[in-house]
């Protein structure tokens, strides 16, 4: 595919002018943005295929296409809608509680996993006992010559979905950071 034939195809010949400030606002609060590490991978691939010899692209400019792509005037406009669009994400995870069936994904022990919910039990003053099934097991020992595979733990975990319990490091033993 040519440079050209990949700008046109992403829309980036169209300008903002031609945006209705209803969409512009729409576009401001809807929180369907990447995180800004998608959004720079998104750039590195953008880069990729339009540089060319006679018209090499830097990743600054890359970041610039990415904000038009996206509706933004620019890359740090952009930025801050996918930090708050990330704040968001991770307020409405905490907002809704946890139920049987919920697809999570998080790390347990330092391991990351994906996961379904399969037991929920209240234990009083905002701490909930939670089981889950593992979709693939997690290693649960870090010396190299042994091993042992967990599939289904349960866990303690706080208000906003952490384990209170943490490893010698301070990193919690299980912290939910997605739905699925």
């Amino acid at each position: 595919m040519s440079a050209f034939a990949a700008w046109w195809q992403c829309g980036l010949h169209q300008t903002n002018s031609s945006i209705s400030p209803d969409m512009r606002l729409k576009m401001v609060t809807k929180t369907d943005v990447p995180t800004i590490e998608d959004l720079k991978a998104q750039a590195k691939r953008l880069r990729i295929q339009l540089d060319t010899p006679q018209t090499p692209i830097t990743h600054a400019r890359a970041l610039e296409l990415m904000a038009r792509q996206y509706g933004y005037a620019d890359w740090n406009t952009l930025c801050a809608v996918s930090k708050r669009c990330e704040q968001e994400r991770a307020r409405s995870l905490s907002q809704r509680p946890l139920q049987v069936g919920d697809e999570v994904a998080g790390t347990y022990l330092g391991n990351k996993f994906v996961g379904q919910v399969v037991g929920i039990r209240s234990m009083g003053a905002g701490h909930t006992r939670l089981t889950l099934h593992f979709d693939e097991p997690v290693d649960v020992v870090t010396f190299d010559s042994f091993s042992s595979f967990r599939q289904r733990v349960s866990c303690t975990l706080d208000e906003d979905l952490v384990a209170p319990t943490k490893l010698s490091d301070g990193t919690p033993h299980m912290r939910i950071e997605h739905r699925l």
